[in-house]
């Protein structure tokens, strides 16, 4: 069964406003980048740092690196990007990572399309296991 997420935007921009991170507006443009994609995904607050879910987690900041944006795609490994931007070959995972404002905007619609091939294996995932 999916797991049940209760958006959590008020948390998250409180976190925002207090947040001391060297790519704080990348990480705020990530983040509305990832929320308009779909109308469904939720978010919260999970390893200090935003989260986002649909039908289960998907994709969570890594705020402890501070000379890049560093982003994990929970069970990336179900995701069909060729594009060589979601690394790692880790069973369970992979990463993205952001250099600065032009290197977001450059990957915003690699990013995009993972986000919602995402929520498309998601949906079609609950299709067929009803």
């Amino acid at each position: 069964m999916a797991k049940k997420t209760v958006n959590q935007t008020g948390k998250v921009n409180a976190f925002m406003d207090q947040l001391d991170h060297p790519f704080k507006a990348e990480v705020q443009l990530v983040r509305e980048i990832i929320k308009n994609a779909h109308p469904g995904i939720t978010e919260e607050i999970k390893w200090k740092a935003p989260s986002f879910s649909y039908k289960g987690y998907m994709v969570t900041f890594n705020l402890w690196a501070t000379r890049h944006v560093h982003f994990v795609f929970h069970n990336g490994a179900i995701l069909s990007n060729d594009s060589g931007l979601l690394e790692g070959d880790y069973v369970d995972r992979r990463m993205m990572y952001f250099a600065d404002m032009a290197d977001v905007k450059a990957k915003q619609p690699v990013l995009e399309e993972a986000i919602r091939e995402w929520v498309h294996l998601m949906d079609r995932a609950e299709t067929v296991g009803s």
